[in-house]
């Protein structure tokens, strides 16, 4: 498996987002133990202190728990979690960002709408 990071987004944060993926599309189930540090590592061919460091974030967010001695395992609503922290960001971030940019171009709310239909049936 052959990732591609990119180059305007910290490593362990796309680490973080990498496994929040694998939590959304079923790759990893509640309860179930994601790789390693090393497989990680060797999955993704960098440094484990990047690992460990994304891995961090998902522990902080109670995204995943550590079992002592055994590892980071997947909590039980976890996809709650991502689904609400990716909504927020797609609110003040993406759409902030969208809305601002239409502004810009005199783009009206209706404008918007009719983009937005138009790209979903493409």
């Amino acid at each position: 498996m052959t990732i591609t990071f990119d180059d305007n987004l910290p490593i362990f944060q796309q680490v973080a987002h990498i496994i929040e993926d694998d939590i959304l599309n079923g790759t990893f189930q509640v309860d179930e133990q994601i790789l390693s540090v090393a497989q990680f590592s060797q999955l993704f061919q960098i440094n484990p202190a990047t690992v460990v460091k994304g891995i961090g974030i998902l522990v902080n967010e109670e995204i995943l728990y550590k079992k002592r001695g055994l590892g980071m395992f997947v909590a039980a609503d976890a996809k709650e979690k991502i689904h609400l922290k990716r909504r927020e960001r797609f609110t003040k971030e993406l759409l902030s960002e969208l809305l601002n940019e239409a502004d810009k171009l005199g783009l009206t709310t209706g404008d918007i709408i009719d983009m937005i239909t138009q790209l979903r049936k493409d």
